[in-house]
């Protein structure tokens, strides 16, 4: 809980302060004067005062932060801060100021990605398992053991990218082609032909349902009990179970069944270790089970285990895979949030804090990397959220000035402004109050 709670508000705070400082940069390079600039909302803690008279605030609500600017002149201001404040500047630089605080997080989900890139991640390699009969992957040619890499014809080079080229496919339907390696290094192309799929945070997997799943983990023998039948068989921590008995791949909890069912009884397994395939055999002591009936035991703990894939890419290959995923996802929820009005999409898709902070935990208890990757996505989410055409947001600042440039360089009356920012107003509570439904929905269902 609490690990969830500090990943959240440093999240938070992150990247709304660096949204803030997007704003910040531009504004001071028009000359805009800058009176306060603060990390964190409500009663200040700390503050100091910079060469340009702004005031750096540290606050003690640390969900974000602000940066508030000169807008009108104060009656005793003289002429250059007069010609110097927010309202007096030309339309462009206006313009570019507001747009600044979006730009700065779609930029920063770009660096993260380049990031990510250049570090390498370990990712599950897309190794398929076999489709259900009647799928669309079984009827594409999708076997066991294939692995995919390529879809539409962008190559992919783990299973997160392949979900991330199929999911809009997926809602939309269509045809897909797939390029697949098999087992043996043949390579094979086959169309998974899609219908339109509902798509629900709390819903089936679209990726099941068109019969696509990764190859079940593979058992890896973990801590061994010492003197336990499978120390004195040989077996060794590390060592993959190609085979036992007659099964060749067992899955984890086959393997786990078959050596319960096995008890007092020889069972042969071929392991592999450090590349070399080896034969062994191991007598499962019974022990008493559920009910009073034998069970097989060996004495180690089974893990397991996905194939995986270093992904790691050039300095300048990176920082493209950052500008161009950054793109796509900004795309990508522009065209879901379109879908929902047109009632395409749930708009159960809409999350709030609860959601997201939960989201925060899980991906800061997998490690660094995925909470990075979190950070871009969310970085996305709020730069996108703000040029959206709604008063009260950046981008209804921005459909304002859009108005006054059509207009010949007349701004828009007063009133109309109050009533445009009482209207985003309420559109913005509507759609807080819709995120927060959907939060605790999903939290007690």
């Amino acid at each position: 809980m609490l690990l969830t709670l500090f990943a959240f508000i440093l999240a938070l705070g992150l990247l709304v302060t660096f949204h803030e400082l997007g704003h910040y940069w531009v504004a001071r390079r028009a000359g805009v004067p800058i009176v306060r600039f603060s990390v964190g909302f409500g009663p200040v803690l700390l503050r100091r005062h910079d060469r340009h008279g702004t005031e750096w605030a540290l606050s003690a609500i640390p969900l974000g932060g602000y940066v508030k600017m000169l807008d009108e002149a104060p009656p005793e201001a003289d002429e250059a801060t007069r010609r110097a404040v927010f309202n007096a500047q030309p339309l462009i630089r206006r313009v570019a100021i507001v747009a600044a605080g979006p730009a700065a997080n779609l930029v920063l989900a770009a660096l993260i990605y380049a990031f990510l890139g250049m570090w390498g991640t370990m990712e599950p390699a897309a190794v398929l398992a076999a489709p259900p009969a009647g799928t669309p992957a079984a009827q594409a040619g999708v076997r066991e053991g294939d692995t995919l890499t390529a879809v539409a014809g962008e190559p992919v080079a783990s299973w997160p990218q392949a979900r991330w080229q199929l999911i809009e496919p997926l809602s939309l339907g269509g045809d897909v082609a797939l390029t697949l390696t098999s087992d043996g290094g043949a390579v094979r192309t086959g169309t998974l032909r899609l219908t339109p799929q509902a798509v629900l945070p709390d819903g089936p997997d679209p990726l099941l349902a068109a019969g696509l799943a990764l190859r079940a983990p593979y058992p890896v023998v973990g801590e061994l009990v010492q003197g336990g039948a499978a120390e004195q068989a040989g077996l060794r921590p590390g060592d993959r179970i190609l085979a036992a008995g007659d099964l060749d791949q067992p899955a984890v909890d086959t393997f786990v069944r078959i050596v319960q069912a096995h008890a007092g009884q020889a069972l042969s397994l071929i392991v592999l270790r450090q590349g070399d395939r080896i034969s062994l055999s191991v007598t499962p002591r019974a022990e008493a089970g559920e009910g009073g009936h034998p069970v097989g035991r060996i004495g180690a703990l089974i893990r397991a285990e996905l194939p995986e894939t270093l992904v790691r890419l050039g300095p300048l290959d990176s920082l493209w895979q950052g500008v161009r995923r950054t793109a796509d996802t900004s795309l990508f929820t522009l065209r879901m949030m379109g879908r929902m009005f047109v009632g395409d999409v749930s708009w159960k898709n809409v999350t709030g804090p609860v959601t997201i902070a939960e989201y925060a935990g899980r991906t800061a208890r997998i490690g660094l990397e995925s909470y990075l990757g979190f950070l871009a996505l969310i970085s996305i989410s709020i730069g996108v959220l703000n040029l959206l055409p709604i008063p009260m947001l950046d981008g209804g600042h921005l459909l304002f000035y859009l108005i006054e440039a059509l207009r010949g360089g007349r701004p828009l009356s007063e009133r109309a402004r109050d009533l445009g920012q009482r209207l985003g107003l309420g559109l913005v509570l509507s759609l807080m109050v819709l995120a927060l439904f959907n939060d605790f929905s999903r939290l007690f269902s």
